[in-house]
């Protein structure tokens, strides 16, 4: 397939032209394969709130949401941003997929979460979310790597800089700068242990935001990537053999746990995770097998582990957590392509306690028939 990196100085002048008043909302969603999909709405004006933004649909049969007989998959807007590529007054909606009989989608996890959410306010459960992903060119190679061949060892990679170390600084720096201008709550980026993979974070985020946040964050890097001819790889594994995968660590913490005597409320939440383990683990990403090996800086995946200051670890409790005897946890476990309502979902589930008309492991299991 031929990749075409866009011609951005042409776009320019377009970009300053008088809209008329007229605002530019792309709605974005999550398809049945775990994609973003999005599609431009002209809006009269500027909405003041969510509450103005009209529903909308699209054809679910071309995204594996619907069949061809009854294709019509409604857009119900959840949240909006600034759209840092049309910017004015133009805007980025996420929305929620539902059906026309008036139940949501089989692949919106964001409505069982959102139920979760809300039960345990109280709790006042942050997040945090460190997003690692992996560059390809247009031949589908690992980006700036040698044609047939494999770069030196790990080592110098990680928070690496200079030439040779890190590759495609420019696509990293323009997606932080997208993020920060829709509104994101983006607190960092690195480089990667494996050469051309990179991370950011997000957060700290309260409740159903953190889910909501990651999407959006995930959408402008593949827009930003569009415009600099790079492919974007969310898989936990890109690269067979000795070199680091691709995790979403999730940071989780709950008001109790930041208060001092924290540290018994975090080692009670470490207790409840690994009794569930294994239904964690279902929700935990796709090919998440190949990366939680027990090497690379991965836990087995067969069983629950947690250390202080142990990355191989299921769960990690940072070594300052440790000493001051309150703060948040680490898991280790989550892959690079979660579905972060899934993963906020049953983690606030587990931690905090079920509710009776939200399962996140049936939520799943629905998805999966």
């Amino acid at each position: 397939m031929v990749s075409i990196v866009e011609n951005t100085a042409a776009l320019a002048k377009y970009l300053t032209l008088d809209q008329r008043g007229k605002v530019i909302a792309e709605y974005i969603w999550i398809d049945g394969t775990g994609e973003i999909r999005s599609k431009g709405k002209t809006l009269s004006k500027a909405p003041a709130s969510i509450d103005e933004l009209p529903e909308w649909n699209f054809d679910g049969s071309s995204t594996n949401q619907a069949p061809g007989h009854d294709s019509d998959v409604f857009l119900r807007p959840v949240a909006m941003y600034p759209d840092p590529f049309r910017r004015g007054d133009n805007i980025i909606v996420l929305a929620e997929c539902w059906n026309n009989d008036g139940t949501p989608n089989k692949y919106n996890h964001r409505h069982e979460c959102a139920k979760l959410m809300k039960a345990h306010e109280s709790e006042d459960v942050w997040f945090g979310l460190e997003q690692e992903y992996t560059l390809f060119d247009k031949d589908d190679n690992v980006y700036a790597w040698p044609k047939g061949g494999f770069p030196a060892p790990q080592g110098p990679y990680y928070c690496g800089v200079g030439t040779g170390k890190v590759y495609a600084r420019d696509v990293i720096e323009a997606h932080y700068r997208a993020c920060l201008h829709a509104g994101i709550n983006i607190s960092g980026i690195n480089a990667e242990v494996m050469p051309s993979q990179w991370e950011y974070q997000v957060g700290t985020c309260t409740g159903i935001e953190m889910g909501d946040q990651l999407w959006v964050s995930r959408y402008l890097l593949y827009r930003v990537a569009e415009e600099f001819g790079v492919k974007i790889s969310f898989h936990p594994k890109p690269l067979k053999g000795d070199w680091n995968g691709a995790g979403c660590h999730t940071n989780v913490s709950t008001g109790a746990m930041r208060v001092p005597g924290g540290m018994k409320v975090i080692d009670a939440a470490l207790e409840k995770l690994a009794k569930r383990h294994t239904e964690h683990i279902a929700l935990y990403g796709a090919d998440n097998h190949e990366r939680l090996t027990g090497h690379c800086e991965t836990a087995s995946m067969d069983s629950f582990t947690s250390g202080v200051a142990n990355r191989g670890a299921s769960c990690r409790i940072p070594r300052s957590v440790a000493a001051e005897g309150f703060g948040y946890f680490e898991d280790r476990r989550p892959a690079s392509n979660i579905d972060p309502y899934l993963v906020t979902g049953i983690m606030v589930e587990t931690i905090c306690g079920a509710i009776p008309d939200a399962d996140m492991t049936k939520e799943f299991a629905r998805e999966l028939s």
